[in-house]
């Protein structure tokens, strides 16, 4: 049973589209419209625009549209049914008795409730004799009873079945253990095997205080060291950070970046609660994009090893294209953070806070990196090392930063400022010259429907197509226009299947008296919401006329009555000559 329309209505009415995202993104008016940097993609310039007349968003750079609901669920990480409960408690409105519930929502909820019984699980059993170990090795690591409870951190019983017999005893099926990845099932079919055993275990909390998975660090010695959960309907590795819920509530605008669990407990233990982690996987655009929500400046404290090194370089672009400052922490000796804390002992806080405080920014870090791999006394690697830095300083928005690294450059390697920005003159230009090719590759496959997916049809149907969707726009636009347009024209007179199923969308919503895209957040696929927006905000029919809408539909008539291949293929000569002395319909 879907949600009633006149609930979905006031929903749409009370939670103003501009009010919402603002919440989450900078906006500034641009005409009628508001405009912003999507927070659903790393870019410079605002492409990301707000439609406060029909209550929708579209990113013109990575194709991202829909109305409100559908912005909470992608900002959010939240099905349909969870966006709209957290717009009804944001509006203070009550959701319907009725309402539905469907599978997959029930199953989340099934999946957090047992990651909650888990980790008390866990906890309890790190408490209990059971966890004498675990406990050696968390003391060993100088953490005290309050950080251990304060994390929530527990032990996975080297018994394979405790955590399953426990979670049945809860009342929870297997397949809903299985759908938490807190076990697996046995290869012979039959039962279920715990995931995590003999592990020292850590909770994983997102922004709403829900333990939706778990990492854990083996004790014995064996691989891999740390196991984590996999991908589950509540849980998604590369769009969530460690310990993201405490340093939200900081008031603080810088994040520390480690790379495991440990390093961000011992500087929590230690006083520096604005740490986070990565969960077992290298960063990602969508965790960079999330820190920016929370933090102006990001401050890498990753391992000083090679593997490191390697991930700092990758973090460094990363976090750059998301639009955050980076700065990037140094520690002797090869230490990670909880290693140099431990050794430092009463000195540990002041020690670190010395290494924040004299951290450089990324740049500085990767111009001394590309320097110790050349000599500057030898004029070819001289000639090298300014040929790479120039690339770095070339990849800098800020022309004042720009201009600052030149200075030292040429003073580092004593020659004239104006030649090294000659040079950087020249390597601007050949990126710009790459990217306007680039772009027009990318400008020319949309004209001609290259790299179409969703509307496969299209390709060969072009000029079809595309009155197709300036007729679904017009529709959208003017509703009142709805009759008239369709003594001329209906969905089965469509060029492409995709269309056809908007346009009977749309005609079906306003036959019935209702907004054209009351449902569309719950009746098409997340891809298919964004072209149902870009369609509608991507030609002015709010300013088209009568004469227009006839055109376009004449032009989907037209293109409706020509041959395609496998038409002629299929046709004997003398019905080809018939369809030709056909006219189209008007």
């Amino acid at each position: 049973m879907a949600l009633p329309s006149s609930f979905l209505s006031e929903l749409k009415m009370r939670c103003d589209i501009t009010d919402i995202v603002s919440s989450y993104v900078n906006l500034k008016r641009r005409g009628r419209n508001m405009v912003g940097l999507c927070p659903f993609h790393s870019e410079k310039t605002p492409s990301f625009n707000i439609y406060p007349e029909n209550g929708s968003f579209f990113c013109f750079g990575c194709g991202v549209g829909g109305d409100v609901i559908t912005f909470i669920m992608k900002i959010e990480n939240l099905d349909y049914i969870e966006a709209v409960k957290f717009l009804a408690m944001r509006a203070g409105l009550s959701m319907p008795e009725d309402s539905f519930d469907d599978g997959v929502s029930k199953l989340k909820g099934r999946i957090l409730e047992a990651n909650r019984e888990a980790a008390r699980f866990f906890h309890a059993q790190l408490m209990s004799e059971a966890g004498k170990t675990a406990q050696e090795y968390l003391v060993g690591r100088a953490l005290s009873r309050q950080t251990v409870v304060r994390f929530g951190l527990g032990y996975a019983p080297a018994n394979r079945f405790a955590l399953s017999d426990y979670l049945r005893k809860k009342g929870f099926k297997d397949e809903e253990i299985v759908a938490a990845n807190l076990a697996f099932k046995r290869s012979s079919g039959k039962g279920i095997v715990d995931r995590f055993s003999d592990r020292v275990m850590f909770p994983i909390i997102d922004l709403r205080g829900n333990v939706i998975a778990f990492g854990g660090r083996i004790l014995a010695d064996q691989k891999p060291k740390y196991l984590n959960t996999s991908d589950t309907l509540v849980f998604k590795k590369s769009s969530n950070l460690f310990s993201l819920n405490n340093a939200k509530n900081t008031g603080l605008r810088t994040l520390i970046l480690c790379e495991g669990y440990m390093d961000v407990i011992a500087l929590n233990a230690a006083g520096f609660q604005n740490a986070v982690a990565t969960l077992g996987t290298a960063l990602t655009a969508e965790q960079a994009l999330l820190m920016k929500r929370y933090a102006d400046e990001v401050i890498i404290c990753y391992d000083a090893d090679e593997a490191g090194q390697k991930a700092t370089a990758k973090a460094i672009d990363i976090l750059r294209n998301a639009g955050l400052l980076i700065r990037v922490l140094s520690i002797p000796d090869g230490k990670d953070p909880d290693e140099f804390i431990r050794k430092n002992g009463e000195r540990g806080q002041a020690a670190f806070k010395n290494l924040l405080e004299s951290s450089g920014d990324d740049v500085e870090y990767r111009l001394t990196k590309l320097r110790l791999n050349h000599d500057i006394k030898r004029a070819d690697s001289k000639a090298n090392y300014m040929k790479e830095a120039l690339k770095i300083i070339a990849s800098l928005s800020s022309f004042v930063e720009q201009d600052i690294y030149c200075s030292k450059l040429a003073e580092e390697l004593g020659i004239r400022k104006d030649a090294v920005l000659e040079d950087l003159s020249r390597l601007k230009a050949t990126k710009r010259r790459d990217f306007d090719r680039k772009e027009y590759k990318k400008v020319t496959n949309d004209l001609v429907g290259r790299d179409e997916v969703l509307n496969p049809q299209k390709k060969d149907n072009m000029r079809g197509a595309k009155a197709e969707e300036m007729l679904i726009s017009y529709i959208f636009h003017n509703p009142d226009m709805l009759k008239k347009a369709s003594e001329l024209i209906s969905a089965t007179d469509f060029v492409t299947d995709f269309n056809a199923r908007f346009y009977s969308y749309i005609t079906e919503k306003i036959s019935d008296g209702l907004p054209p895209d009351l449902n569309v957040s719950q009746d098409f696929t997340p891809d298919e919401v964004s072209r149902f927006y870009s369609i509608i905000n991507s030609y002015n029919s709010q300013t088209a006329t009568l004469d227009a809408m006839r055109e376009y539909i004449d032009t989907i008539h037209i293109e409706k009555s020509k041959l395609t291949k496998a038409d002629i293929a299929n046709m004997s000569a003398e019905e080809i000559m018939q369809n030709l002395k056909k006219k189209p319909k008007k």
